[in-house]
C-alpha cells in the first residue's frame, strides 16, 4: 500500500485538478478591464474634425473649412450617427453660404432638417429651422422677412434644449432681425445674451463677433463713440485668440465708424491696419477692399 493512493486522496487530487484551473480562469476574468458598451472613436474624430473646421470658418478660411468638413461628414456617415450627420451638414451650409453659394447652403440645411424630422429630434429640427431662417434673413432682408424670422426663431428656441451654443446662435439671429427692423435697443439686448454665453464659456472668437455685431448695431443708430468702444472690445478678444481674420475685419469696421464720425485720419490708419493684416493672411482681395477705402 506504500505506493498506492487511497480513495480519499485520489478524490482530493481530482478535485484540485478540476477546481484550480477554474479559479485561475475566473481570477483572470475578474481582473480584466470591462469592455465598453459603446465605441466612440470614429464619432470622436468626426466631432474633433468638425470643431476644427468651424474654427477655420470663424477665421474666414471657408474653403479650408469645407475641405475639413468633407472629412468630418465622411466620418459621421461611416459611423451612421444621425446627430453628427445633421450637424456636419449644418456647418457645411454655413461655410457655403459665406462663400455666396446660397443654393448649396440651403440644400445642406434642408437635408439636415429632413433627417432631424425623420429621427423625430425636436431639438435638432429647431436648430435646422433657425439656420434656414438666418439664411433667409441675410439673403433677402426687409422688414417683413425680419419679422417672420424673429417670430420663427423665438418660437423654435423653446425646442433648442440646453445646448448653450445653439441658444447663443438663436439670440444672434434674433439680434440680426431686430437690427433689420430698425430696433437697435432690442437688437443689442438680444446679442448681449449671446455675448454672455460666449464669454462665460470662454468662446473668445464668438464673443468677439458678438461685440462686432453690437458695434454694427450702434453704428447704424448713429452712436459712433459706442460703436468704437464695442470694436475695441472685439479687438481685445480677437488678439487673445490670435484670430487674425477677426482682427482685420475689426480694423476695417473701425475705419468705417471713424469715417462716419468725421475722423478721416483715424479712419485711414484703421483701414491701413486692416489691409496689412489681410495681406499677411494672403487674402489679397480683402486687402485691396480695405485699401481702397482711403
Amino acid at each position: 500500500m506504500g505506493k498506492t493512493t487511497s480513495n480519499a486522496e485520489g478524490s482530493k487530487l481530482r478535485f484540485s485538478a478540476f477546481v484550480i484551473p477554474l479559479l485561475l480562469i475566473f481570477s483572470a476574468c475578474s481582473s480584466a478591464p470591462k469592455r465598453p458598451a459603446e465605441i466612440f472613436s470614429i464619432r470622436s474624430m468626426a466631432e474633433s474634425q468638425m470643431d476644427l473646421a468651424n474654427k477655420e470658418a470663424d477665421r474666414g478660411n471657408y474653403s479650408l473649412a469645407l475641405d475639413m468638413l468633407a472629412e468630418a461628414r465622411r466620418l459621421a456617415v461611416s459611423a451612421d450617427d444621425p446627430s453628427l450627420r445633421i450637424r456636419t451638414a449644418l456647418s457645411q451650409g454655413n461655410a457655403l453660404f459665406a462663400l455666396d453659394r446660397v443654393d448649396e447652403a440651403e440644400a445642406c440645411w434642408n437635408t439636415s432638417l429632413a433627417e432631424a424630422e425623420r429621427i423625430k429630434s425636436r431639438e435638432l429640427a429647431a436648430v435646422c429651422r433657425i439656420h434656414l431662417a438666418r439664411g433667409t434673413l441675410l439673403a433677402e432682408g426687409g422688414a417683413e422677412t425680419a419679422r417672420s424670422v424673429r417670430d420663427t426663431v423665438t418660437r423654435e428656441m423653446g425646442s433648442v434644449g440646453k445646448d448653450k451654443l445653439d441658444t447663443a446662435f438663436s439670440w444672434v439671429v434674433i439680434g440680426l432681425a431686430e437690427k433689420e427692423l430698425g430696433r437697435p435697443g432690442e437688437a443689442e439686448a438680444a446679442v448681449k445674451k449671446s455675448l454672455a454665453i460666449h464669454e462665460k464659456a470662454l468662446y473668445l472668437e464668438q464673443a468677439a463677433y458678438d461685440w462686432y455685431l453690437i458695434a454694427s448695431i450702434r453704428s447704424q443708430a448713429g452712436k459712433y463713440a459706442d460703436a468704437q468702444a464695442a470694436l475695441e472690445s472685439a479687438l481685445i478678444l480677437d488678439r487673445r485668440s490670435e484670430n487674425s481674420y477677426g482682427l482685420a475685419t475689426d480694423w476695417r469696421a473701425l475705419g468705417d465708424v471713424y469715417k462716419k464720425a468725421g475722423a478721416a485720419a483715424d479712419a485711414e490708419i484703421a483701414w491701413r491696419r486692416s489691409a496689412e493684416i489681410f495681406r499677411s493672411l494672403g487674402q489679397t482681395e480683402a486687402a485691396e477692399d480695405a485699401g481702397s477705402r482711403f
